[in-house]
């Protein structure tokens, strides 16, 4: 069990005592930090720290590198020359269901992994692939033989695998590299990575059970949809849950783990213990970054239980909805911002930040970025939390839902503006009005919105809430091209409906369950709620496009430098023109020879776009939404950029098991 650190001021103790006897909250901007001593030592490290040089000949970890840029040094594909790259080869796992048999349906979201000349694939039946990464022939194959069941999500999901290796192989010797595979049933595999066999000395004979530290309101398993990142001699491992069922549920904890051996060295727990007990979540189900200079792990935390009323959970828990930085070593926080007090919006901090090294009015800053839900991208100084550019606590408005307690404030960027104008209603697209005889218009009457932290109610139609539930920005995160110092991130446009219903008025309500939508009960507590997209009849979106975008920013001045539409939206076998944009999920890459890579959106197509205007500059379909993260490499001397097409049906009902890589044609 972890030292919980105490605060750091004692106007931020008090204003969350005063939180916790339900009076109005006065929030303050300072990073949540530990004792002095620990603190000093990160404030001590000198002002030219820097992040190591991404190798281009390697991919070996979700992100591309632990800082999560994204970002490949390779430059043979380059803006001119981008338009000639061909297909090298595909490649179908076969492990996909579009729900319609026994099966549920898949969401494969894995970013391929090179490493070892072999490119890495794990899949949402919960196998690993091993392929040839210039001709896509299978090396071998491993089986999990995991249970097969939609066990905490709507889908089988995977965002894929993990790759480690000794700093000194020994030759001959078995599991000196190693690929992690984590499943819904909360178990982590390990295998040879060039063999498949299963490593023995990993947990009990190449297995590990983690839910065996699943010990409070363990209402169900912690499943393993993320692989877990590899630092050095440890793997740093989160779990995803249930969102929205229950007001108690396991409490968020992430673990760092022995890669050899699977042993716990430590644990981290964003929620006090003398509060798990009745809330639950606030825990890690995306990625991780690490800056090895500094010696620290960013941790992205996402929202308590329930996720849209907190009468229960109104004692402060200030490591929740937070970017916290942690002490690689020992687990402890060494500092923690706070994005959204007192979540009840889902507002989940999604992805992990992307470590960057810019220049601020003429002087280096050792900086990270935070993408999140709400379309706001917080800039901190990665050593101490503290603002690059000042975010401000702005009133937020309140409401009257029985047992609630109400943040006043709220966090706000003022650089980079936020992607999205959260301020007002997002305008009605008048096509889907018309088209729905005006039933967009008397929806955008019925429905409450004083801004983007419009709380949850019971009154007439509900709560207008944008950005949505998925998020402004998904878990796909930020890319930063470190010699321009130019953020590239994706965006979705989605305004959804919320209510919440009292529970005899619940308990009657139709409940259907989707992905990201839905009627949602919050066992446990006094109110059940619904969420859904804001359309009309027909499906047409209720708001005006772009659906999606993707954005350009210059970190000298976070300022935008460019910003379009990606993608097309489709319904009912038709697309949209892509000035509408898409809504989009997964992330981009960028490359040295000016060019960013994305799948991302509802047309199942992969494009690439120019660095420097943002030009579109090719693309190829593929068999679904890319809903990944593409994978840049270098073998034999071709670079290489693969994707795996795998969809989510928060895009739209298409499924796919595509492996597919592409390259310039041969000299």
């Amino acid at each position: 069990m972890n030292r919980r650190p105490a605060l750091a001021s004692a106007t931020l103790a008090a204003a969350f005592a005063a939180l916790a006897a339900g009076h109005a909250l006065a929030q303050t901007n300072a990073p949540y930090t530990p004792p002095a001593p620990l603190l000093a030592d990160v404030a001590r490290a000198p002002a030219d720290v820097a992040l190591p040089l991404p190798d281009g000949t390697r991919w070996d970890t979700f992100h591309g590198q632990l800082s999560a840029e994204k970002y490949s040094p390779l430059a043979e594909i380059t803006a001119a020359n981008v338009s000639g790259l061909k297909e090298v080869w595909s490649y179908h796992t076969g492990d996909m269901s579009d729900g319609s048999g026994k099966l549920p349906e898949t969401v494969w979201s894995a970013t391929p992994i090179f490493a070892n000349n072999t490119l890495y694939i794990g899949t949402p039946f919960y196998r690993i692939i091993a392929l040839d990464p210039a001709t896509g022939k299978e090396k071998w194959t491993f089986d999990t033989h995991s249970t097969l069941k939609a066990l905490t999500q709507p889908a089988l999901k995977s965002r894929g695998v993990a790759y480690w290796q000794a700093e000194n192989p020994v030759a001959g010797e078995t599991c000196q590299k190693i690929v992690y595979l984590g499943t819904m049933d909360a178990r982590l595999f390990a295998v040879d990575a060039d063999t498949g066999q299963p490593c023995k000395d990993f947990g009990i004979d190449g297995v590990l059970d983690v839910n065996q530290w699943n010990t409070e309101n363990a209402k169900w398993p912690l499943s393993l949809l993320q692989p877990p990142t590899v630092i050095g001699g440890r793997l740093i491992l989160g779990w995803a849950g249930m969102d929205w069922v229950y007001e108690s549920e396991s409490p968020g904890s992430l673990f760092s783990l022995d890669a050899r051996t699977g042993k716990l060295q430590w644990t981290f727990k964003p929620i006090p213990d003398d509060l798990a007990a009745d809330t639950g979540t606030a825990n890690i189900w995306t990625g991780v970054s690490y800056d090895a200079k500094l010696g620290l792990v960013y941790v992205p935390v996402s929202s308590p239980s329930p996720n849209y009323w907190g009468g229960n959970r109104t004692a402060p828990i200030p490591l929740a909805t937070s970017t916290t930085a942690l002490d690689i070593a020992t687990g402890e926080v060494v500092w923690s911002r706070q994005w959204v007090h007192h979540d009840i919006w889902d507002y989940d901090i999604n992805s992990a930040p992307t470590l960057m090294d810019i220049t601020v009015n003429g002087k280096p800053v050792p900086a990270l970025i935070q993408g999140t839900k709400m379309g706001f991208l917080f800039v901190v100084d990665r050593r101490t939390g503290e603002d690059v550019w000042p975010i401000e606590e702005r009133d937020v408005p309140g409401s009257d839902v029985a047992g609630e307690v109400y943040s006043p404030t709220q966090p706000f960027p003022t650089r980079p503006r936020p992607l999205l104008d959260q301020s007002k209603k997002p305008p009605l697209w008048k096509p889907a009005d018309i088209v729905g005889l005006g039933s967009c218009s008397r929806k955008w009457s019925r429905l409450n919105y004083d801004g983007m932290y419009t709380p949850p109610t019971t009154t007439n139609d509900g709560t207008l809430t944008y950005p949505d539930s998925a998020g402004g920005v998904q878990w796909g995160g930020v890319a930063f091209d470190p010699t321009t110092q130019t953020a590239i991130v994706n965006t979705s446009h989605i305004v959804q409906e919320l209510k919440l219903w009292a529970r005899a008025d619940y308990d009657k309500a139709a409940n259907l369950r989707g992905n990201e939508s839905g009627f949602s009960p919050q066992e446990g507590a006094p109110f059940g709620m619904s969420l859904f997209n804001a359309t009309n009849w027909l499906g047409m979106p209720c708001w005006a496009p772009p659906f999606g975008e993707l954005v350009a920013l210059d970190m000298h001045t976070g300022d935008v430098k460019w910003r379009r539409p990606i993608g097309a939206s489709q319904q009912y076998g038709f697309y949209m023109p892509e000035s509408m944009g898409s809504p989009t999920i997964g992330g981009p890459a960028i490359t040295a020879g000016g060019v960013i890579f994305i799948g991302a959106s509802m047309d199942a197509k992969v494009r690439a776009y120019a660095l420097d205007d943002g030009r579109e500059l090719w693309s190829a379909n593929v068999q679904a939404p890319a809903v990944s993260i593409p994978a840049v490499y270098e073998y034999e001397g071709r670079e290489y950029v693969a994707f795996t097409a795998g969809g989510n049906s928060i895009l739209k009902d298409q499924v796919g098991d595509q492996v597919v890589v592409y390259a310039l044609p041969k000299k």
